[in-house]
């Protein structure tokens, strides 16, 4: 399944993210919210950011792929999500937040995500006999 490949590496990508958010706090001291810390806020909102869109995605494209879509357009969906929400990652990073690679990567996402939809829709429509 295609969905189970996006979903594990969505997975990793999580677990990179929070460890990301647990360094900080460790470094900063910060047990709850970001006490006023940038780089802290910063990183706190990619890994809740990515939390966000992720489960909705993996749900479309496991319902997409259980109603016959073809494994290369499964594929180039997720591809272009994890490109996406590394690209934002990215652009996040930066102390000039928002960045061009996180508002290219938070249009990816959009632009999938409604792409999906419209897929979805589109086979609910003309079921796949």
């Amino acid at each position: 399944m295609v969905t189970a490949l996006c979903a594990a590496i969505s997975g990793l990508l999580l677990i990179f993210l929070s460890v990301r958010v647990i360094a900080q706090r460790r470094t900063q001291g910060v047990s709850l919210g970001h006490a006023g810390n940038p780089a802290l806020e910063r990183a706190m909102r990619v890994q809740a950011n990515f939390a966000e869109y992720t489960p909705l995605v993996l749900i479309m494209l496991a319902l997409a792929e259980l109603q016959g879509l073809p494994s290369w357009a499964l594929h180039v969906a997720g591809l272009v999500f994890l490109a996406a929400r590394i690209m934002h990652f990215l652009g996040f990073r930066s102390e000039e937040a928002p960045g061009r690679l996180r508002v290219m990567g938070m249009a990816l996402t959009f632009g999938m995500i409604g792409t999906m939809a419209v897929v979805l829709f589109a086979q609910w429509l003309v079921p796949v006999a």
